[in-house]
């Protein structure tokens, strides 16, 4: 009964194409959007249960936050324009690095020129933007074999740039300011002469960044370009006969996949690490951003949320769940019971509905539009 569309008439077109048709989203997202934006704060600063400790800010919300923005990228390129991808991880660490030495400043001597560039240290938010922009670009050099290959010769072709860079950050000293340890630190994080320090300043600040490209992805998918990249994913031989490039549409996927990837491997490093070396992007990371989008529902965007949630909350609860019930079992059992639940759960929701959770959450909301009738 409280999801009812009774008495909301719609006397335009952009009305009923608008994000949200129904009232009773537009409440629900803004009560979200409240309790996200005043409400955790408000709890976290005060020390109100469950955010007594900063652990559920650092060891829950952040990553989440970071890999759900992870996981609308790797979404737009996978799910909307159907080009399989294992290479996520690799331009969230384009992203990272990129970041990393615009905000600490590039050096490029050209001894054989007799000049060097020199490029002083950027503001962050400048150097999280291009950083973005440089995976951009990467992803739209990868995504040139993309033209002539699909489904998993993609997807090899998508691994080989994972460990390209995986050898280039590892190997090339100059991406880590010549550390010896190879491990980089990130520079402070000052935002218009505001630092940001403390757990619930840097939550606002990947919200603040999820929120907006969220936003602007679901515009984005909404619109011709989003629906060029779905008719590409749908058929491409058809989706090319009607008049759509598949050279424009399948490169503007990959540069809008790899630059929201590369903003979120920049917080990811920068908010939530603070200090990282390569292996913290590696292949295990692109897999795991690959598993939020098939469980979360391909072709959507709250999808990447809910698949980011699973994959990240589910873990720590099987971990917590025999040390809270005094199960006495070592360390290790519990790990390798984590991985064995964790993977029968995938495999069953993927059984029982292959288009995730996204589907699920449509299914239900379809029929409360319909209860109590059964039709």
């Amino acid at each position: 009964m409280l999801y009812r569309e009774t008495g909301q008439f719609k006397t335009a077109y952009a009305q009923d194409m608008a994000i949200f048709p129904i009232r009773q989203d537009r409440i629900g997202l803004g009560i979200l959007l409240g309790i996200a934006f005043i409400g955790v704060p408000l709890l976290a600063t005060f020390h109100i249960w469950p955010f007594g400790r900063d652990y559920l800010l650092w060891a829950i919300l952040l990553p989440f936050l970071v890999l759900a923005l992870a996981a609308i990228g790797t979404n737009i390129l996978v799910g909307y324009c159907g080009q399989i991808s294992l290479g996520s991880g690799a331009f969230m660490a384009i992203g990272a690095y990129s970041a990393y030495k615009l905000g600490t400043g590039v050096h490029i001597p050209l001894a054989w020129l007799g000049f060097a560039i020199s490029i002083p240290p950027l503001p962050v938010l400048a150097s999280i933007l291009l950083g973005g922009l440089a995976a951009a670009g990467c992803g739209i050099l990868f995504g040139i074999p993309s033209l002539r290959i699909k489904g998993l010769y993609l997807a090899v072709a998508t691994l080989a740039a994972q460990f390209f860079f995986d050898w280039v950050f590892l190997r090339v000293p100059w991406f880590t300011n010549y550390a010896p340890s190879g491990s980089v630190n990130a520079p402070e994080l000052n935002f218009f002469g505001a630092v940001v320090q403390t757990p619930v300043e840097r939550y606002l600040l990947c919200l603040t960044f999820v929120t907006v490209i969220a936003f602007l992805a679901k515009n984005l998918v909404r619109g011709n370009l989003g629906r060029q990249w779905m008719a590409i994913r749908d058929m491409d031989i058809a989706a090319e006969l009607i008049g759509i490039r598949p050279l424009y549409a399948k490169l503007t996927a990959f540069a809008v996949s790899s630059f929201i990837i590369g903003v979120a491997g920049a917080l990811w490093a920068f908010v939530y690490l603070g200090s990282w070396e390569p292996l913290a992007f590696s292949i295990d990371r692109s897999l795991q951003l690959l598993f939020m989008v098939i469980i979360g529902g391909l072709g959507s965007i709250m999808g990447s949320f809910v698949g980011a949630a699973f994959i990240l909350i589910v873990p720590i609860m099987l971990n917590l769940i025999p040390t809270e019930l005094g199960v006495p079992l070592s360390t290790e059992t519990i790990t390798h019971l984590e991985f064995i639940i964790f993977g029968s759960l995938i495999c069953y929701l993927l059984i029982k509905e292959p288009h995730g959770f996204a589907r699920l959450i449509s299914i239900c909301k379809e029929k409360l539009r319909l209860w109590p009738f059964p039709y």
